[in-house]
């Protein structure tokens, strides 16, 4: 069954100390082995590019970017119809951040159901399961 990764297990992967490092990182070391099927969203791509760049890591933004393109070669596009289910899921929840919108509705489009996070806004989506990096 192939998984959604979310933007902020790269960025704790490839940050500094934290609990959740070792898990995140942990997450891509098995999808670069094969042993976890997974795609990400051009969404992804751009979300670490917007991160790092905003926190004066523009070269770091670059290269984590670069390695999650080549890591992911077939990136789910954002499509029309994504944006349509995004809009969506903001009017049925209303607490849901935009971004997070955009990757559950071109995981719905896409016929998946599972994404791994560490962020539990997913929780509230029907019909998405959330895994804990720790948990992968």
């Amino acid at each position: 069954m192939r998984t959604f990764i979310d933007t902020n297990v790269f960025l704790y992967a490839a940050g500094g100390a934290h609990p959740q490092r070792e898990g995140c990182a942990r997450v891509l070391r098995r999808v670069a082995e094969g042993t976890l099927e997974a795609t990400v969203n051009s969404e992804v791509i751009q979300e670490i590019l917007y991160v790092l760049s905003r926190r004066g890591k523009r070269t770091d933004a670059l290269a984590l970017a670069s390695h999650v393109s080549s890591l992911f070669p077939d990136l789910l596009p954002i499509t029309r119809s994504d944006i349509q289910k995004a809009c969506e899921l903001l009017r049925l929840y209303p607490e849901l951040a935009v971004r997070d919108a955009i990757h559950a509705a071109t995981m719905m489009q896409n016929g998946i159901h599972q994404l791994i996070s560490v962020d539990a806004d997913f929780d509230q989506i029907r019909g998405i399961r959330r895994i804990d990096p720790s948990a992968a």
